[in-house]
């Protein structure tokens, strides 16, 4: 689900893998573009047409019997229902991603769990499930030893959860936050390093650290202005109206 090394977002034309991908008719290409453009839509927070392009996907794989995509198909899936407040049909969606990654497992397939995984994190926590949350965030990091671009946006994730009023751990959270920066900055990951700057600057101002909050959120709003990121530019607006 993650983007490894996604530079930007912004002037990025989404539609064309797809095409090209589409013109090759075999379901694991098709499958792929569909996977790449939706990192992209959910990096950018469009929802809307996430959830578009994730269905089609997940109809392309099932009928091409391309089962290696599933699990990353599904959490991708229940994060964006969980997004919109579906939550019957986003907990469907995290239980078929849970049996295919354990299926795979028991097949002794291949295969980077990590993106899986931390889709499956994050419709955790937007449906309020923390322990669940804090639970696959983990098998994220741990499935992402070797590739440190996926582990630094699980990490990212483990910062968020630490920030929920429920959970609530500022040495813990800042010490997530910066781990992903350390991973995300020298790979380029300027999307993944806005959201750091973001959490941090929702730390800050929870611990009544204003300067640095405003620092923080001055930062990923610049960020997401250049890259075009308007539903994250608007979130860190309103964290800084609310400092």
């Amino acid at each position: 689900m993650a983007c490894n090394a996604a530079s930007g977002v912004g002037g990025v034309e989404r539609r064309e893998p797809i095409r090209l991908a589409e013109s090759n008719t075999h379901a694991y290409i098709i499958g792929m573009a569909h996977r790449a453009a939706n990192s992209l839509h959910v990096l950018k927070g469009e929802w809307a047409k996430a959830r578009s392009l994730i269905e089609h996907w997940i109809g392309v794989v099932r009928t091409g019997n391309v089962v290696i995509q599933l699990p990353t198909a599904f959490a991708a899936s229940a994060w964006v229902l969980a997004h919109f407040g579906q939550t019957g049909e986003a907990l469907e969606r995290l239980r078929e991603g849970e049996q295919f990654i354990e299926r795979q497992a028991a097949s002794g397939i291949l295969v980077n769990r990590g993106p899986s995984y931390h889709g499956l994190g994050r419709a955790s926590l937007l449906l309020g499930r923390l322990h669940e949350a804090w639970r696959l965030a983990n098998h994220a990091v741990e499935s992402s030893s070797s590739q440190p671009g996926f582990a630094a946006h699980a990490l990212h994730l483990l910062g968020d959860i630490a920030t929920h009023p429920d959970r609530f751990d500022a040495e813990t959270d800042e010490a997530h936050y910066r781990q992903a920066l350390t991973l995300a900055e020298p790979r380029s990951m300027r999307p993944l390093v806005a959201h750091c700057h973001l959490g941090l600057g929702k730390l800050y101002r929870r611990t009544d650290k204003r300067e640095q909050a405003q620092e923080h959120l001055t930062t990923a709003m610049t960020m997401y202005r250049e890259m075009d990121m308007r539903f994250w530019l608007e979130k860190a607006e309103a964290e800084l109206r609310v400092g």
